[in-house]
């Protein structure tokens, strides 16, 4: 006899073995694993033989953040969404809806590589939190605004392939000043941080704060304002997040949520808010002198300001802008009529 066996062999072989009460299945794995040994090619096992749950694991692009920790940050983020909206609707003085499309984890390359250029990029630092935050306005959302800011009339507006000047990179300070306060506020009872604007920049493939590999979570919101729409986009670096992964966790998440306040503290906090006192200050104009004119100033001197009798004076309540009204007396005191409500950013 052969050392090798032919398949015709191999064949009358299996078909002699008597079926066993496992449905043979054990005596041909035997008789195979025989016949293997004096074959000079493998046979390759069958499917069936193995039991195995494999999942796939891509070494280029590691999920280093689980889904209940971006379900939780995409929670963190909804509120910061509404309050964000709500505050710019009040500052443009139009409808602004604000809301989160997307919460996924990918590389910084592929976040970069996603914006467009020139673009509105800002750098943010939440101390104690180790690295850095990234914030991006879409130009198509940016002019917009920029245009409503100078009175435009809200159409259509040409968006200009062009980075910011430095007049429009004023105008939107004031918008990524409110995004950073109301970020602070959606991050309190997560962790303690104090976000601030480190840096602004037009061109983001300039910006390499981490590793082209480092996995960051990429957050997309969509910013509607009349007929215009665009997206913001805000990258968290895995570094700044790595040390508070464990109140991300979806079922911790719930306790750190404020809780309503229930209608006993409701009323102690409109009792205690109706006793307390408030600074107000009404602005009657301001001038500008030499200072040789300052150092010669005697009484009964007059100095001219810059508004005239019948203009409005406003008043600041705790050194924020509120009110405009016009100055008399009441009771043999001078007071202000109020007359309406003035803008945040209304020269005094």
């Amino acid at each position: 006899m052969s050392e090798v066996l032919d398949q015709n062999e191999i064949d009358a072989l299996l078909a002699s073995i008597t079926p066993q009460p496992d449905g043979g299945a054990g005596a041909k794995r035997e008789a195979a694993d025989g016949a293997r040994a004096g074959m000079s090619t493998p046979v390759s096992a069958s499917d069936d033989e193995f039991d195995v749950d494999v999942t796939g694991y891509d070494f280029k692009r590691p999920k280093r953040v689980s889904k209940d920790q971006i379900r939780a940050l995409g929670g963190i983020h909804d509120d910061f969404a509404r309050s964000f909206g709500a505050s710019l609707s009040g500052y443009l003085r139009t409808i602004v809806d604000v809301h989160v499309v997307a919460v996924e984890q990918v590389m910084y390359s592929e976040f970069i590589h996603s914006l467009p250029n020139p673009t509105c990029f800002v750098i943010l630092q939440a101390n104690p939190l180790e690295g850095q935050m990234f914030l991006e306005f879409s130009p198509l959302i940016v002019y917009p605004i920029i245009d409503r800011l100078l009175g435009g009339g809200g159409g259509d507006t040409l968006i200009p392939q062009r980075p910011l000047t430095s007049i429009e990179w004023r105008l939107m300070g004031r918008l990524i000043d409110r995004a950073v306060e109301h970020l602070g506020d959606a991050w309190r009872n997560l962790a303690d941080a104090k976000f601030e604007v480190m840096e602004t920049e037009s061109n983001p493939h300039l910006v390499n704060i981490v590793a082209p590999t480092e996995v960051v979570v990429f957050i997309t919101y969509e910013i509607k304002m009349g007929n215009s729409a665009a997206t913001m986009s805000m990258c968290i670096p895995f570094n700044v997040i790595e040390s508070v992964l464990g109140k991300l966790a979806q079922q911790s998440w719930l306790g750190y949520r404020p809780k309503a306040a229930s209608e006993s503290q409701q009323r102690c906090l409109l009792r205690n808010l109706r006793r307390s006192s408030v600074g107000l200050t009404a602005y009657l104009g301001q001038s500008r002198i030499k200072l040789s004119e300052l150092r010669s100033l005697q009484v009964g001197d007059l100095i001219e300001l810059d508004k005239t009798t019948d203009m409005p004076l406003i008043m600041q309540v705790e050194g924020r802008t509120k009110f405009a009204g016009t100055p008399g007396c009441y009771r043999g005191r001078r007071a202000i009529r109020l007359a309406r409500a003035a803008a945040i950013d209304e020269p005094i």
